[in-house]
């Protein structure tokens, strides 16, 4: 029983002596990365890239639609192998619209990679700066990390990273 509770003390006193040297601070993405002229910017082109394949695939929607609702009106006048050829080619124009769709959704996922990629890069640099800078043993984004409770030592350095990037 003793060798356990030396053991114990063996592991606690180092830990407890440097938990008191240790600093946190604390800051939450959105607040900074909204407020970077490079996410307004890139939000921007995204924004722009998707109204186009928004507008493309509302484009081939209504052509589909239209020659559906031209089909149904004539198909019981037409010849069977001229409505089963027509009754195709509509199901090969949805299969290319639902193709276009999809290819569309993996596009914008690549664009909105390819352009937060750089600006995560300088939030997480600014973080890494300030770290240093501040002496910090960790800095914790509240955004991304659960942590029930923040105390008072920990320091908030939202405004030291929007300062180390420029921003007001």
């Amino acid at each position: 029983m003793l060798k356990k509770i030396a053991l114990i003390a063996l592991f606690v006193l180092p830990i407890s002596a440097m938990a008191q040297t240790l600093k946190f601070g604390h800051f939450k993405t959105a607040d900074i990365i909204t407020a970077m002229p490079e996410y307004k910017a890139a939000t921007a082109q995204l924004q722009k890239s998707q109204k186009q394949y928004e507008d493309e695939m509302k484009r081939t929607s209504d052509e589909l639609n239209k020659k559906l609702q031209t089909f149904n009106e004539s198909k019981d006048s037409l010849p069977q192998n001229i409505a089963d050829r027509r009754q195709k080619e509509l199901q090969e124009m949805y299969q290319r619209g639902q193709e276009y769709e999809q290819t569309a959704q993996t596009e914008m996922t690549k664009l909105q990679k390819q352009l937060m990629e750089p600006i995560t890069k300088k939030l997480e640099d600014a973080i890494n700066a300030v770290g240093a800078t501040g002496g910090y043993t960790y800095i914790f984004d509240l955004s991304s990390v659960n942590v029930p409770y923040v105390g008072p030592a920990s320091t908030d350095v939202t405004n030291m990273v929007k300062a180390k990037l420029g921003i007001k």
